[in-house]
Formats: C-alpha cells, sequence, structure tokens
C-alpha cells in the first residue's frame, strides 16, 4: 500500500471508528439523549426529510445565498490582493489589519445590515463575503509572494505579454495557495451564512436549526447539523485533492 493511501485509509477509519463509538455511547445512554441522538438516528432523519422534500427550500436558500457570497469573495478578494501586493507602501499599512481581521466581531453589524438592506437575503451575503474576503487576500498575497523570480525574469526576456505572463507564469506558480484561499473562503462564506440565518432570518438551514433547537426537536436539529457537515466536508475534500495535485505538479512528482 503506497504512503498516499494509508493516509486515506488512516482517515477513514478514524471517522468510522469515532462515529462507531459515538453510536455505541448513545445507544447505552451514556451520553445522555436529551443532549445527542445517535448518528444512525440523524442519518434516518435526514433521509426523511431529503425524500419528503421537508427542507429542500432550506437548502436551496442557504446553499444559493454560500453561493453568492463565496463567489463574490473570491472575485473581490483576489483582486484586492492583486492590487495590494501592487503596492508595497499600501501593503505595509493593510498587514497589521489583515493578521488582526478576524478579532472584529462583525454580527454585531448585522442590525445595521437589516436596517439597510431589509429582512432578506442580501445582509446574509454580506456577512458571508466579509468574512470570507479576508481569506482569499491572504491566500492571493500569499500565492503571488511565492511566484518564482526567475520565471519572473524570463517572462521579459521573452518578451511576454503581461495577460501572458500572468496566464503562463503567475496564475500556475500561485495556484496552490489560491486553492487554500478558496478552502477557508467556502468555508468562511457556510459560517457567515448559516450563522446569520441563526440570528435573524426567515429561512435557510441556520433558521431551521434554531427552529429545532428552540422547540427541543433534537432529531431535526442534529439531521441538519450533519447535513451541513457532510456537504462542508466533501466539497472541502474535493479541492483538497485538487490542491495536493497542483502542489505535486509545482514540485515537479
Amino acid at each position: 500500500m503506497s504512503r498516499k493511501a494509508a493516509i486515506i485509509v488512516t482517515r477513514i477509519a478514524v471517522i468510522v471508528a469515532g462515529v462507531l463509538a459515538l453510536e455505541i455511547l448513545c445507544r447505552a445512554k451514556i451520553i445522555n439523549p436529551l443532549t445527542l441522538i445517535p448518528p444512525s438516528e440523524m442519518a434516518s432523519a435526514l433521509w426523511d426529510m431529503l425524500v419528503s422534500g421537508k427542507i429542500t427550500d432550506d437548502i436551496v436558500q442557504t446553499f444559493t445565498t454560500v453561493a453568492l457570497a463565496f463567489v463574490l469573495s473570491v472575485a473581490i478578494g483576489f483582486v484586492l490582493g492583486a492590487l495590494i501586493h501592487a503596492l508595497p507602501r499600501v501593503r505595509r499599512a493593510l498587514d497589521p489589519l489583515l493578521a488582526s481581521y478576524y478579532s472584529i466581531p462583525f454580527f454585531v453589524f448585522y442590525p445595521l445590515l437589516i436596517a439597510l438592506f431589509g429582512l432578506n437575503t442580501i445582509p446574509l451575503i454580506v456577512i458571508g463575503l466579509v468574512f470570507a474576503t479576508a481569506a482569499m487576500v491572504i491566500a492571493t498575497l500569499n500565492g503571488l509572494d511565492r511566484v518564482p523570480r526567475v520565471m519572473e525574469k524570463t517572462a521579459r526576456v521573452l518578451r511576454l505579454s503581461r495577460p501572458r505572463a500572468v496566464l503562463s507564469i503567475t496564475l500556475p506558480s500561485a495556484a496552490p495557495y489560491l486553492f487554500t484561499g478558496l478552502k477557508l473562503a467556502l468555508a468562511y462564506s457556510f459560517i457567515g451564512v448559516i450563522a446569520g440565518e441563526f440570528i435573524l432570518s426567515g429561512g435557510g438551514l441556520g433558521f431551521s436549526i434554531a427552529y429545532a433547537y428552540n422547540n427541543f426537536d433534537s432529531q431535526t436539529m442534529y439531521a441538519l447539523m450533519m447535513f451541513v457537515l457532510l456537504i462542508v466536508t466533501i466539497v472541502n475534500g474535493v479541492l483538497h485533492v485538487i490542491e495536493q495535485r497542483l502542489l505535486a505538479r509545482r514540485a515537479g512528482r
């Protein structure tokens, strides 16, 4: 078995062991059923809700909002990162702010966003956008910092146009770090949107989880939490595989 396959098998084994242990502890009532239900019950409740279409509208609303926040954060973050990288003085001024960015409690601005945009999905998109953009900015800066200088000199010697140099040299060299930014932007978009739905929203997965919690509906609450975790894990897993292939290609393996 190769090293890569062994790592994958180990990860799967750890996850399966954790789920089985949780199932046993819940079934044996070592963990109070009012605190946590068995994973099998979560999966069964989730399947019933998916088949019945009970949460279809919530899924569409949340995923649409997350997708908009994610796409906007990636686009804006990449452009801002490229601009900041091209302006060293601006970067020196902004570096401390970027380093402390996530210490700011952005959710305190949610009432202001409601007052500005109304009780709709726009405040949720803004929250997700604000959360995710900085991660993409930082990843873009890291990627551009690691473009080999010799490659840039080669582009000048070959008299490549700026667009050609960016497509042929800059983006391929920075791609692994940009994918790290994509992964973080996706995670932060989900965090911002779902947490915003918890606070004040009339729909979405976050709203449904909060509603189930307030009504002591543990099966629905944990089933929806499992669904969110599964989706985010799968998408991040796909991005991770792509990222590792890009890193391997960059290293010449």
